[in-house]
């Protein structure tokens, strides 16, 4: 007789097969036409917020795999925050002004300079548009959810008007300000740049020790009366910056000396000496004067190659690292020598135009790209027998970020936020920065340094794609004309018609009627062509989309972006809230590092390691890079490879077989009627739970933490170990060979329902399709959600935690381990085919040990999955001993049943074929079939 069909086995639809690529667009699809994201508004509708801001990547383009693994972390949180109770909306946005949208639009056109602004403008806005719309729906397929009908945008009008709103209340608040300072500047893009638009990389430029020749020594040094030829030396790395020299700086409290080489004299700091000397390969004949630097403040020399002279002053910032210890000082290049020459008066030359090339003040080199010109300019120095030496010098220089070319000092009349001064702005900001929780914790310090030494914002940029500066020129006295009542009609003009109204009136049309300049009392005025930096745009998201959205609050609960943007967004937003709010627009700042290859390289076109998240979810399915989202440390740089992925996919497919096989074994079960008490399951079930409860515990604090890849693996670990190769492992033959209605068989089905649905629940906001999909097949209870994601996270159970049941537990699962390694011993030598056909004898000398085989002796054989089990405290020394590796005073011993198979449950047993009807089943499975326990 066959009793095939008197065993339990499992019974699913959920499909083994992932086909991720295939169903997860699918799913998609049912969220969308359930509006699950409404539904789930509607139920967390009162709830505490929790609001995560999204700092908005540029329209410029489809999204790279670093953006998909920002916005997948997002969601992550957000799904979790929704699932913990908070009412947690999720409103994503768009940066669309701005350089990188000009950039792809302009390169297009014939002649860019007569094409008109407002064309410009037009093209850019529908190039951005057009790219919101595509990487809306990448994001959406990423399984991202949110308002994704109603994001912000910076080039909504209501925003732009929010951008001239925020500026005039910096304005009227004194921190706005016009002013001439070197800034960053790029000659390719035309364009001043902010610190967040800068990046560095390694360069090679040329280095040159010059010769400056003091005009009157003798006045201050009298002791070189008489002598000749007397230069101070300095050394710059920019010699294209030399037409712009005014000083040199030396440090007043380093000793400088003069040294006699040849027929001249040359001033360097003594600290130098080995250094310079050693560079051009002399050696001074004579020292003949030293003083402290001090003493040389007012000498005055001749400009190497310009009909002018320049002085010597004092800078604690001279230091003697490299060079001469004097400092060529150009305030027109750089930020220290323009302050340094605000203290003394110096003029601020800057003969560079908008292209990076030299102007017609310097003759010999107009026209010419400043970068380029350092050949020149040394062959005139060596002309003009001024240069002691020169070479190739390697350092880290700045460069454009969107053009990736090296970029320039240069002192322009520009708009600036002030940073100090009676408002206190970079004060108050640092003050703010100490009440942000920072994750992780170093981003306090990387901040703080930055507000603390970066110079006043520069706010202006030479563009034509972006929201203007709401400010006008008298025509008649050319002073610029801040007001207030003009700033408010030009915010309610813009937030009806949009920033292009500031291209189309005329300036006539844009100010109020009677207004006259305060200065001259003209009443001609000329609109302002700069347009804001979009920095500043992104950087009052706050007050744009916080503020004004009714379902958002201000400030947010967190900001999370990569660690650039401390000095971007993060930056950015912080000093326009700290100056208008007074307080930090975040209550936490979350940052995570960069996606890199498996190797640790930088990802780039040119080296052919790129991988794009289209690729990924094609062949893999979104599910595996959200689950390689969770299990990477995002706090260092995060790599990907086809190899992380494949192992990846091999760890979600053991996670699914895992829910495939609970499934299975639920196709019966009600848990409306067939659920059993928790003080009737066996002692292994009640285990079970607290090892469930156990595994919750580490997901609340892997997702409260933000440490995502502790829940991978303590999750992972679960489904391998504790669930797969342990309690699933155990639950065969009793989910299989027992009454289909057995309170036994029930029992396990409570403990697996129980399971399944809190591991469901716990892995939704890192794996949403799989999680939602596994949801569909668990069987329903009383007011089951449709979708997982409106259910709520699980609460841990105290009646399950029973710790007393872990010591015991863990011991046999460690002895288990044992036994198993003995059972693969015996089948390797042919003792045993199949463990169900071994008899097990424990050896014990342990007393302890002892006591707690005994006590769940009878359950061993269903533990260890053989026929019998026997312990003993008497010794044996056979040669067929196994000895346990991990349980010391442990034997082990195996040896083949003598008992019959029983054809129903393939256990053996001495007492098999005692009823004639069913010669073949053991008395356990007779009993079933006997009692019609398979109804």
């Amino acid at each position: 007789m066959t009793y095939e069909k008197t065993i339990n086995l499992p019974h699913t639809d959920f499909p083994m097969r992932a086909e991720l690529a295939k169903r997860e667009p699918e799913m998609i699809k049912v969220w969308h036409k359930e509006e699950i994201y409404n539904k789930l508004r509607e139920k967390k509708a009162g709830k505490t917020k929790y609001i995560l801001h999204d700092g908005p990547p540029y329209a410029n383009g489809h999204i790279h795999i670093g953006t998909a693994f920002n916005k997948i972390l997002k969601d992550i949180i957000v799904r979790y925050k929704s699932m913990q109770g908070y009412d947690a909306p999720y409103v994503p946005g768009w940066d669309c002004h701005g350089l990188p949208v000009e950039h792809h639009v302009t390169k297009d056109l014939k002649d860019k300079d007569k094409t008109p602004v407002i064309e410009i403008r037009k093209k850019c806005r529908e190039y951005a548009a057009k790219f919101v719309s595509i990487q809306r729906e990448e994001f959406k397929r990423l399984g991202n959810y949110g308002d994704w009908d109603h994001p912000y945008l910076t080039m909504n009008f209501e925003y732009e008007a929010t951008i001239i709103d925020q500026f005039r209340k910096l304005a009227n608040l004194g921190y706005i300000y016009h002013g001439v300072k070197p800034i960053y500047w790029c000659g390719t893009c035309e364009t001043a740049l902010a610190e967040a638009e800068i990046e560095y990389e390694d360069d090679t430029t040329d280095s040159v020790y010059v010769k400056f020749q003091l005009a009157n020594p003798q006045e201050l040094l009298p002791d070189l009366d008489g002598k000749e030829n007397i230069y101070i030396v300095i050394w710059t790395t920019t010699p294209w910056t030399l037409p712009g020299n005014v000083a040199v700086a030396i440090h007043p409290d380093k000793d400088y000396s003069a040294y006699k080489v040849g027929n001249e004299i040359l001033i360097i700091a003594d600290e130098l000496e080995n250094n310079f000397f050693g560079k051009i390969n002399k050696k001074p004949e004579d020292t003949l004067e030293t003083w402290k630097g001090k003493a040389l403040e007012g000498l005055i020399y001749k400009h190497p190659f310009i009909d002018r002279t320049g002085q010597i002053i004092l800078a604690d910032f001279v230091d003697m690292v490299t060079g001469s210890g004097c400092v060529h000082i150009a305030p027109g290049h750089g930020e220290e020598d323009f302050e340094v020459g605000q203290k003394y008066n110096l003029p601020v030359i800057a003969p560079v135009n908008g292209k990076g090339c030299f102007t017609a003040d310097v003759e010999l080199f107009a026209g010419q790209k400043v970068l380029e010109a350092n050949p020149g300019i040394i062959n005139l120095l060596a002309q003009k027998k001024v240069l002691i030496f020169s070479e190739k010098f390697s350092h880290s220089y700045p460069h454009c970020w969107r053009c990736k070319q090296p970029v320039i000092f240069r002192a322009t009349k520009q708009w600036f936020i002030r940073l100090d001064g009676e408002n206190y702005l970079r004060k108050n900001a640092l003050e703010e920065i100490k009440k942000v929780v920072w994750i992780p914790s170093w981003g306090e310090e990387r901040i703080s340094l930055m507000i603390a030494n970066r110079p006043d914002w520069c706010i202006s940029r030479q563009r034509a794609w972006g929201v203007p500066i709401p400010v006008f020129f008298c025509e008649n006295c050319n002073r610029d004309f801040i007001d207030d009542d003009t700033m408010i009609r030009v915010h309610n003009l813009v937030k009806k018609h949009g920033a292009d109204i500031w291209f189309t009136m005329s300036a006539e049309e844009l100010i109020p009627e009677n207004k006259s300049c305060p200065e001259c009392h003209g009443k001609k005025f000329r609109k302002e062509t700069d347009i804001l930096d979009v920095w500043f745009d992104s950087g009052v998201s706050h007050a744009a989309v916080l503020r004004q959205r009714p379902e958002l609050s201000w400030p947010a609960d967190l900001y999370l972006e990569g660690s650039d943007q401390h000095r971007g967004w993060f930056h950015s937003s912080l000093l326009t809230s700290v100056a208008v709010e007074k307080t930090a627009p975040y209550k936490s700042v979350l940052t995570h590092g960069f996606v890199v290859d498996g190797e640790g390289k930088k990802m780039s076109k040119s080296t052919g390691n790129v991988i794009a998240p289209q690729e990924i979810i094609e062949k893999y399915g979104a599910d595996i890079l959200r689950l390689w989202v969770a299990a990477e440390n995002y706090q260092n740089d995060i790599k990907i490879s086809d190899e992380i992925l494949v192992r990846l996919t091999d760890a979600y497919r053991k996670i699914r077989n895992t829910c495939k096989y609970i499934l299975g074994n639920l196709h019966d079960f009600n848990p409306e009627t067939d659920k059993i008490d928790y003080s009737n399951l066996l002692e292994i079930d009640q285990f079970a739970l607290l090892q469930l409860q156990k595994l919750l515990e580490k997901s609340m604090q892997g997702y409260n933490s933000f440490q995502f890849h502790y829940f991978y693996h303590a999750l992972y670990n679960y489904c391998v170990n504790d669930l797969s190769a342990f309690y699933l492992d155990i639950l065969k033959d009793r989910l299989y060979t027992s009454g289909r209605k057995s309170t036994e068989r029930r029992a396990a089905q409570t403990v697996l329902y129980e399971i399944i649905t809190n591991l469901t629940k716990v892995i939704a906001p890192i794996m949403c399709h799989t999680a939602d999909e596994v949801w569909q097949y668990i069987p329903k209870s009383h007011g089951k959600e449709i979708s997982i994601h409106l259910t709520e996270m699980p609460k841990l159970n105290e009646d399950y935690m029973q710790k007393h049941l872990e010591e015991n537990w863990t011991n046999l699962f460690s002895i288990r381990k044992e036994v198993y390694s003995a059972l693969e011993i015996a089948r390797q030598s042919k003792t045993i085919a199949k463990s169900l056909e071994a008899n097990v004898t424990l050896y014990v000398e342990d007393k302890k040990l002892e006591t707690i085989l005994n006590k769940y002796k009878n359950e061993l054989p269903t533990i260890f999955i053989v026929s019998s089990v026997d312990i003993s405290n008497i010794k044996n020394d056979a040669d067929n001993l196994f000895t346990a590796v991990s349980i010391p005073n442990l034997k082990i011993y195996i040896e083949k049943s003598q008992g019959k198979k029983c054809e129903r449950c393939w256990t053996y047993t001495k007492d098999s074929g005692i009823d004639k009807e069913h010669p073949d089943l053991c008395p356990k499975c007779l009993k079933i079939i006997k009692e019609g326990e398979l109804l």
